[in-house]
């Protein structure tokens, strides 16, 4: 298979420690539907194609079919280990073992460290892997802030020891950040949240920004894989927006393009997952190819729809009312 280097054209973003890391990445979240082996095939084809920012996590299942590809990328030269920012997360039921967590993944990876390592959920509770909307974890408990801070504190030190380059969180709301911020002594330089054009948590987005806290963006194009659990009839698919529909018609681009264009021109870094040659090339080229304009972003920023499509359910404790308990929507940490 041919592939074009792309990676010279993608613009980078300058986090709050100095780091540089590009303007797009690929996320390797399978969403309950591609194997391990079809995940890694794509890491492979993307980074020939000129992805430099690898979004990986423990709970994806597929860390070490990944860790083959990085090996046999730096050993046929096809890119050098520093050329890449590769991301991991520590998953809910390591909150107590975040050391270990974090060396099993760079031994799946099959790497000495990691550019951003990122705290999955701001608590502890647990789902099973693929499992339904219905699932719950009787453990399940409430955000509590001595515990996020425990599992920061850890975090704290893989950065001390070297194996990671920086710190970040994920699935975080105002409230928990304001709670936590004043007590980390290694801010995170990112934050990992739910971002396409009918969900823009420009509240959020922008609070991490006064904060020099770079968000990044899951689920860009509003994810059309993601798993039934995490499916709803009130959903908005991006390609029913009338703005992003009279965008794409303008551009000659599919509509899941557009929200990229509108991702990256946004501020936030996308993390659009495929695995699919076409799909993943055209994903990278937004970044940089046949820009919206400012008339067109400033349709798509009125278009909001404020529609989560991530919502989290599966994590709920017992007594809680419903998933946007775990959202603080009324501005406060919601507690058992």
């Amino acid at each position: 298979m041919h592939y074009n280097d792309y990676s010279a054209q993608v613009p980078k973003v300058t986090l709050a420690n100095g780091m540089q890391i590009p303007a797009i990445g690929i996320g390797t979240f399978g969403s309950d539907k591609y194997g391990a082996e079809v995940i890694s095939e794509a890491v492979y084809g993307a980074v020939q194609s000129g992805y430099r920012l690898i979004d990986c996590a423990t709970v994806y299942t597929n860390e070490d079919k990944i860790g083959e590809v990085f090996h046999k990328l730096f050993e046929n030269g096809i890119v050098k280990r520093e050329e890449l920012t590769i991301t991991s997360k520590v998953w809910n039921d390591q909150h107590r073992e975040v050391e270990k967590a974090c060396r099993k993944s760079l031994q799946d990876l099959q790497l000495d460290y990691l550019d951003l390592y990122f705290l999955h959920w701001p608590f502890p509770n647990y789902h099973a892997p693929f499992c339904d909307g219905d699932s719950r974890n009787p453990d399940s408990r409430p955000f509590s802030v001595d515990e996020f801070m425990d599992t920061w504190q850890q975090m704290e030190h893989l950065y001390d020891l070297g194996l990671v380059k920086a710190l970040c969180m994920s699935n975080m709301t105002i409230p928990k950040l304001e709670a936590v911020l004043p007590l980390c002594r290694i801010k995170p330089v990112a934050i990992e949240m739910e971002l396409h054009p009918a969900f823009q948590q420009r509240a959020l987005f922008d609070y991490c920004r006064a904060h020099d806290i770079q968000p990044i963006g899951f689920c860009p194009m509003g994810s059309p894989s993601r798993p039934e659990r995490d499916r709803t009839p009130e959903d908005v698919a991006e390609a029913e927006m009338p703005s992003i529909a009279a965008a794409a018609a303008a551009h000659g681009d599919h509509p899941a393009v557009t929200s990229l264009k509108w991702a990256v021109q946004n501020g936030q870094i996308p993390i659009p997952f495929s695995v699919k040659q076409p799909q993943y090339v055209n994903n990278l080229k937004a970044a940089f190819m046949d820009p919206l304009t400012k008339e067109e972003m400033a349709a798509i920023n009125a278009d909001d729809r404020n529609c989560r499509l991530v919502k989290g359910q599966v994590f709920l404790w017992p007594g809680a009312e419903n998933w946007e308990d775990l959202w603080d929507l009324d501005g406060k940490i919601v507690e058992g």
